[in-house]
């Protein structure tokens, strides 16, 4: 499975991002593949590598890169409870410092980075991501809609907020084809009825569903919230949604 190690231009300097894509040559649908907080780590280049196998160029950026290339903190093999909360103390003044203006500046250079890739094929790209990752594709999907055919997002988190520009308060501008796999937990009842009803109103063709026995990051198998059968429905729900929507480019 060839790999590469690339730096993305952006407004704000080099983004460092790894990249999976089939063997064999030629051109494929591209994938921009947007990782929980935790970051670009050997899981996530795993799991780049697994989707590439299904016909896919997949771009995995370190969206952490103002602060440094990944891992720009020092990771443990294996997150578990006893580690989790010193992590996320050091992950989250960078996680609060994603403002929509860099969000959205990010996005228009990661996709117009991936479309460009002599591996990829002309036409509409995925949109992914994991926890924080998965507000990040939404965006991205919303901002881009003529760009993004596939937006799905797993254990998402910052979906549905307070603020004015919520990402799902933007849902009106999605064309994509949407599939959202939730943990137990992830959203109250209430929120993912406006999720929903944000949604329907745009008149996409999507899916939302709560997976069973499941807790946040259950995609993720280095930290101790995975869930080998959830994991497995992620992938039973994530092909087939870029093979309906990017199948034909």
């Amino acid at each position: 499975m060839p790999t590469k190690t690339l730096q993305i231009p952006t407004k704000d300097g080099q983004a460092d991002a790894f990249a999976a894509f089939p063997d064999g040559g030629g051109r494929h649908p591209g994938v921009l593949l947007y990782p929980d907080a935790f970051g670009v780590r050997p899981v996530l280049r795993e799991m780049a590598r697994e989707l590439a196998g299904h016909g896919y160029y997949v771009l995995v950026p370190n969206v952490f890169y103002r602060h440094g290339p990944a891992p720009v903190i020092d990771l443990p093999e294996y997150i578990g409870e006893e580690n989790r909360s010193a992590i996320f103390a050091q992950l989250m003044p960078m996680v609060e410092g994603f403002t929509t203006e860099r969000v959205l500046d990010d996005a228009d250079a990661y996709l117009t980075f991936l479309t460009a890739q002599p591996e990829v094929t002309a036409g509409p790209v995925g949109a992914i991501g994991y926890c924080l990752g998965a507000a990040l594709a939404m965006r991205a999907a919303t901002a881009h809609p003529d760009r993004v055919a596939a937006l799905a997002g797993f254990h998402p988190g910052f979906l549905v907020t307070d603020a004015p520009d919520s990402p799902h308060r933007l849902a009106s501008q999605l064309t994509a084809r949407v599939h959202l796999g939730l943990a137990e937990g992830d959203l109250t009842p209430e929120a993912l009825d406006e999720l929903n009803k944000a949604l329907d109103a745009a008149g996409v063709e999507y899916t939302t569903e709560v997976y069973p026995g499941s807790i946040h990051g259950f995609t993720m198998s280095d930290t101790s919230a995975f869930s080998a059968s959830a994991f497995q429905r992620h992938w039973d729900r994530l092909l087939p949604l870029l093979d309906r929507a990017l199948g034909d480019h």
